[in-house]
């Protein structure tokens, strides 16, 4: 019995433990998504010279929102291993 309740008690901190993680990644995702719209902000109002590097800027971090959002399973987006625009399977 003792082997029942130490397990369901290692369950139950697993769950905290997970609850804990998404909310950590989530607080990630929007802090992310803040940065970008401040980049993209910035895109619209830079210099020609600066714009090669803001658009790296804005490439990478919708990648990093991207692969957030899948890890907590709100993206139907298939990511790189889905098919393109325009192509079938």
């Amino acid at each position: 019995m003792a082997e029942i309740i130490d397990f369901a008690e290692a369950q139950a901190e697993r769950r905290r433990a997970r609850s804990h993680e998404r909310e950590n990644l989530e607080r990630a995702v929007e802090v992310l998504k803040a940065s970008l719209a401040a980049t993209a902000q910035s895109l619209a109002e830079a210099p020609r010279e600066q714009q090669a590097e803001l658009l790296t800027r804005v490439e990478r971090l919708a990648a990093m929102i991207r692969y957030g959002m899948r890890m907590l399973g709100d993206s139907s987006d298939p990511g790189l291993d889905g098919p393109r625009l325009g192509e079938s399977r």
